[in-house]
């Protein structure tokens, strides 16, 4: 492993436990709005308006972060998106 890959993997380590994460939400052709936004509420305890403003933002530019923080807190809340049928990954 080179120096570079090292200092990498210790950065992307430290971004995993300092809570730089989020969960992106994608946009797809099979999802309803209401579905979306009930999910968000549901899932990430958005507001109403919070949850419809990233339905919109997803439709309109593909992607939304939905939530931030610790990958352990966002790890099982985006699994719950994944079940609910949406696309979404942590980054």
């Amino acid at each position: 492993m080179s120096t570079h890959e090292q200092v990498q993997e210790e950065i992307d380590v430290l971004e995993l436990l300092n809570g730089n994460n989020e969960i992106i939400l994608y946009n797809d052709d099979v999802n309803t709005f209401d579905h979306v936004i009930e999910t968000l509420i549901r899932v990430c305890d958005h507001s109403a308006e919070q949850a419809e403003q990233c339905a919109i933002l997803v439709h309109y530019t593909g992607k939304c972060t939905v939530k931030t923080g610790e990958f352990k807190v966002l790890k099982p809340q985006c699994l719950q998106l994944l079940d609910a049928g949406l696309s979404a990954e942590i980054v």
